[in-house]
């Protein structure tokens, strides 16, 4: 939703509600732990009052612990947290469940598949940045096909339930590619809104990525 148009975000959230969508995507940044401030509270329960599909926010912030039991009652669905901003990250997974959402962990670029080792099997869903998180429209970084090969073969061995989500320079060009080295979900902001018809953009890229 942050490529949305915020000017008319009762028709943008009603407009996923009718298409092909499985989710809503909530991308929060604090101006800290990335280099951009997106949206609060505020625009995330107007959102949740018109979604009829479950919202999955992304937390790129810093000390994300601090805002778990709110996130959950603002009505997200999916709560994901960066490896790189939790000290704690089994608590905070734990923290996640117990607030009644799935909890699922973020890595940047940067950071390579194989820490996950011990913790995956506490995660829903693993969510691969495939550019550098904090702005939209950015250009997919080539080397994230094979970090999410590399992630679906150590998920089959220990965590076969475990959802791999991509985010970041979605297209219609490697949406088939990313489904095919592993990937579950794929959020797409950029592709989808710039279209003249979003929601059919939305069902060509769902078709693309299974």
């Amino acid at each position: 939703m942050l490529s949305a148009d915020f000017g008319k975000l009762a028709s943008e959230v009603e407009m996923v509600n009718n298409s092909e969508a499985d989710w809503f995507h909530l991308d929060i940044m604090d101006g800290l732990f990335v280099p951009n401030i997106s949206y609060g509270f505020p625009v995330v329960k107007a959102i949740a009052a018109g979604a009829k599909k479950p919202l999955d926010a992304h937390l790129m912030i810093q000390d994300p612990d601090r805002y778990i039991d709110q996130f959950a009652e603002a009505g997200v669905n999916y709560l994901s947290v960066h490896w790189e901003a939790c000290t704690h990250l089994h608590r905070t997974l734990e923290h996640i469940r117990a607030a009644g959402m799935k909890p699922g962990i973020a890595l940047n670029p940067h950071t390579p598949v194989n820490i996950l080792y011990d913790i995956l099997p506490q995660a829903h869903f693993i969510l691969i940045m495939s550019v550098n998180p904090g702005f939209g429209g950015q250009k997919f970084i080539e080397g994230s096909l094979g970090k999410i090969k590399k992630l679906r073969e150590i998920a089959s061995k220990i965590a076969p339930e475990c959802l791999i989500e991509v985010d970041g320079g979605v297209s219609m060009q490697n949406a088939p590619l990313l489904a095919e080295a592993g990937a579950d979900i794929l959020v797409a902001g950029n592709t989808i809104f710039s279209h003249p018809s979003p929601a059919e953009a939305i069902g060509l890229l769902k078709r693309l990525g299974k």
